[in-house]
């Protein structure tokens, strides 16, 4: 630690009190998980449907295994006495990443990592996410995380750093689930729950495997579930069913996977308030949703196959290959006399995509220069093509409009987006030390063309290609058996959306002076382990240019630029400890994210040309500069009746202050909420029922759950949970 321990101080000096405070609590349950000596960590996984970059082995023991920061939560700890609802509910204790519920189901969640993906305003932009695999971002880097299986699934594995540019393009950090696969002795689980403001939730998973023991046939996993709720404000209910079926068989050297996934939502949207309204209540919905009943419904379903074989002397062949649908109807807020020009797109979203890829990879392993040796090469390939259509949100003019309803046309187009991506990952290890390096050729194509022209609405048709060669490189150095050093360093780039490049400001056609930015991104951290626990502080710094922003936002159409250098530079720490009846758990992020350059850009409507300018040294939008999460775990030793297997958790998260726009013009306070929650296991024979019940947010604290960025009518704030009680139970039975 000697060697580190200038560079750490020389950060901590720029530190506030909060953040000292908290990497005083992860140091001080470092040091007492410093006293044993590690279990050796088990090999790693690969096969059938793992993404390009194979970083997790089931278990919390792939941090201590590879240079790259991988954090991994487990799925029954996803579940263990939460909705099963959110994704944002099992992940807060993950450094580096802010995952919040925007409590409006028509937008999913807001998803950063280190500061990529903040911008967006809707979905996931920036992190790649998927399922068993299979991307749950299209080519065009745009995704949503509504489609995670929670109910069935084993592990979900968060990477950040440079090493996550070895997932493509808009890899500025990557989210991975893992399903369960069924096992011998069969398993069906029954659970429900309620939460507040009318939820509720139904599922049931059905995990097992035909044949015999000596003869085993097809592993089975089968996830179904439907939840509702009433929502938290007026024009918020929401209902989501989704199904997910698993099928896995093992050959002679290989295994085969079968993947079906299909999941239905309806949401109405009460859209976010401006400041004047958030601060009377946050019980309000703005005006416009009502008015509009804003409203979003959405239709996916997707099917996988994966293949694995071994070929003899440490060769192995992998091929996956994937496809769906995707049908969206939205009904947005644009005011009536925003679409009267020509060029405005309506008031509603009608989207029908087709989507599909496959990757096919050769990996070898072997022994090498007295260590370990595994390289992989492969090629990746996504497609996804979308008919989108634009209407009016109203029929008829005053005084007999009706708002709300669909109108008449005003976009039709096809747009497509295609990458192509060759990759080579190889990693030399020994007893002491570790060497990664990879490379991916990052190819991306987008056309669009354009049938709605009309007058002065010109032809939007057009193309644009982006690329970039993206290296990392990365060290892991054993200090001693229970601390390790590590460093990274590589090559990002993040494309625009085929939304963000779909207009220019002021012309028609693709906006094809909008560039994918460019970044560098490094990182240097020590870990430390032994029976009882383990710990990680990371230190990172990311350099990047032309960073897309938005440029102007009107009569739902959105312009984007790009706005220069920017500097995101933090601190990420974690600890886990387990003391007798007690474990504590602990993960704090610091990031400072700011504009090293100046830029001009439009606030008001109509916009001729960038006119307000964004001075250099602004904070980047979305993000807070101190995130904190800390859980204290009691489990006595209570036998009988209901109280037997109990666990009673104490929690708090703390979110700092977040600016809502470039200008930094206005800002959603800090917060700090704590929550609280029991969970009780009972067995009998095969049968085993689980109760939990929590309350969250126990000091009913107001504040902003997330904030829309850069949005143009100011409605930035959306109200987060006040004081909520939620319970449920779950019956388990082996056969």
């Amino acid at each position: 630690m000697k060697s580190s321990a200038p560079v750490l101080s020389r950060h901590l000096n720029h530190l506030d009190h909060p953040t000292c405070i908290a990497i005083g609590v992860t140091l001080l349950m470092a040091s007492l998980a410093q006293a044993q000596t590690p279990p050796e960590a088990p090999e790693p996984e690969g096969g059938a449907l793992a993404p390009v970059v194979i970083t997790g082995s089931g278990s919390a023991d792939q941090r201590w295994r590879g240079s790259a920061t991988v954090d991994v939560v487990d799925g029954s700890e996803l579940r263990s006495g939460q909705l099963q609802i959110n994704l944002s509910e099992g992940l807060a204790r993950v450094p580096g990443l802010v995952i919040r519920n925007r409590e409006n189901y028509a937008q999913d969640l807001q998803v950063s990592i280190r500061g990529f993906g903040a911008r967006s305003t809707f979905g996931v932009r920036g992190v790649r996410l998927f399922v068993d695999g299979i991307p749950a971002s299209a080519p065009d880097g745009s995704g949503q995380a509504a489609n995670f299986p929670l109910g069935s699934a084993d592990r979900i594995e968060v990477v950040r750093g440079p090493f996550a540019a070895l997932y493509g393009a808009s890899s500025g950090g990557a989210i991975l689930a893992y399903t369960q696969d069924g096992t011998r002795p069969g398993e069906l689980r029954v659970g429900a729950a309620l939460g507040a403001n009318g939820l509720w939730r139904l599922s049931t998973q059905a995990t097992g495997q035909t044949g015999t023991a000596e003869a085993p046939g097809w592993s089975y996993t089968l996830d179904v579930g439907k939840f509702a709720t009433d929502g938290a404000r007026p024009q918020s209910a929401a209902d989501r069913t989704s199904a997910n079926v698993k099928l896995s068989r093992a050959h002679n050297g290989g295994r085969t996977v079968i993947l079906f996934n299909q999941q239905r939502g309806f949401a109405l949207d009460p859209l976010g308030l401006e400041r004047k309204d958030f601060e009377i209540s946050d019980q309000k919905t703005a005006d416009a949703a009502i008015d509009f009943n804003t409203r979003k419904s959405v239709s996916q379903s997707q099917l996988g196959l994966a293949w694995d074989q071994a070929l003899g002397g440490g060769h192995k062949i992998e091929l996956m290959g994937y496809g769906g649908t995707r049908q969206v109807v939205q009904y947005q807020a644009i005011p009536a006399g925003a679409q009267i020009p020509v060029t405005s797109s309506g008031g509603v979203i009608d989207l029908d995509r087709h989507y599909w890829g496959w990757n096919a990879r050769w990996r070898w392993m072997g022994e090498a220069a007295g260590g370990r040796l595994s390289v992989s090469a492969g090629l990746a390939g996504d497609r996804q093509t979308d008919l989108r259509r634009g209407y009016e949100n109203f029929v008829g003019t005053p005084p007999n409009r009706t708002l709300g309803v669909q109108g008449a046309l005003r976009r039709d187009e096809t747009n497509r987006a295609s990458t192509l991506d060759p990759y080579l990952q190889t990693e030399w290890s020994s007893e002491r030390l570790t060497l990664s390096a990879g490379v991916r050729r990052v190819n991306a194509d987008y056309t669009s063309s354009d049938r709605y022209v009309n007058g002065l609405n010109g032809d939007d048709s057009g193309e644009k290609s982006f690329g970039a060669t993206l290296p990392v490189v990365g060290l892991r150095w054993q200090l001693s058996p229970g601390l390790q050093a590590f460093a990274n360093v590589g090559k990002g780039l993040e494309i625009p959306t085929l939304n963000e490049v779909a207009y220019q400001l002021g012309a028609s056609g693709f906006n094809t002076a909008l560039n994918a930015s460019r970044n560098t991104s490094a990182e240097a951290g020590l870990r430390g382990r032994n029976g009882s626990g383990l710990w990680n502080a990371t230190l990172f710094d990311i350099r990047t240019q032309d960073e897309i922003v938005t440029l102007t936002n009107s009569g739902g159409r959105s312009t984007f630029q790009n706005a220069g250098r920017t500097l995101r530079q933090g601190l990420e720490l974690s600890a886990e400890y387990g003391l007798d009846q007690v474990t504590l758990s602990t993960a704090y992020t610091y990031l400072k994210a700011n504009y090293r350059d100046g830029f001009t850009t439009c606030t008001a409507s109509p916009c001729a040309s960038p006119n307000v300018p964004i001075p250099a040294g602004n904070q980047m939008p979305g993000l807070p500069r101190h995130q904190l999460f800390a859980q204290i775990a009691w489990a006595p030793n209570l036998s009988g009746g209901w109280a037997a297997g109990s666990v009673f958790t104490l929690e708090a998260r703390h979110t700092g202050r977040v600016f809502v726009n470039d200008l930094n013009s206005d800002a959603a306070a800090g917060h700090t909420l704590f929550s609280i929650g029991a969970r009780f296991e009972q067995t009998t024979g095969a049968w085993t029922w689980r109760e939990f019940v929590r309350i969250d947010n126990l000091t009913d604290k107001k504040h902003a759950g997330s904030v829309i960025v850069n949005d143009g009518n100011s409605r930035f704030f959306e109200p987060g949970l006040g004081r909520s009680l939620s319970a449920g139970i779950e019956l388990t039975r082996r056969f």
